[in-house]
């Protein structure tokens, strides 16, 4: 049985995204309108964007768990370049890591913990079982 550290990231987050959407997990009307983080230009122009990051928090909360919303928002930002001054870090959106949480604990993917959201044994087996079907594929 493969883990999620033996597949390439991309597809994983990919292929989880896929299976997300088709799972029925609600996308807020506002992800469409908004910038991911202060450090960015434009909001996302993927109209997947909602379920690639849910996707990709699931993957980090696999790995990295228990995770808050404050560690992930410093994950997802980005360096924001200045005509001057040098290039600072700024951490990413907030609101969507948040929403992103709700929604998969609604899924039963993640819980909350005292550390942080944790994630369950469903979500274990839901990217383990993506990650043995990208291995079988490939």
């Amino acid at each position: 049985m493969a883990g999620i550290l033996e597949v390439d990231t991309a597809d994983l987050i990919a292929k989880a995204a896929s299976k997300l959407k088709e799972s029925g997990i609600k996308k807020p009307e506002y992800v469409d309108y908004v910038k991911s983080g202060a450090g960015k230009e434009r909001p996302p122009s993927d109209e997947n964007f909602w379920y690639i990051r849910c996707a990709s928090v699931l993957r980090q909360v696999y790995l990295n768990g228990p995770v808050g919303v404050s560690r992930l928002r410093s994950r997802y930002g980005n360096r924001k370049g200045h005509v001057v001054h040098r290039h600072h870090h700024y951490r990413g959106g907030g609101s969507i890591i948040k929403d992103a949480f709700d929604e998969l604990e609604k899924s039963g993917y993640l819980k909350k913990s005292k550390q942080g959201r944790i994630i369950t044994p469903k979500g274990t087996s839901f990217m383990d079982k993506i990650a043995n079907e990208i291995i079988k594929g490939a």
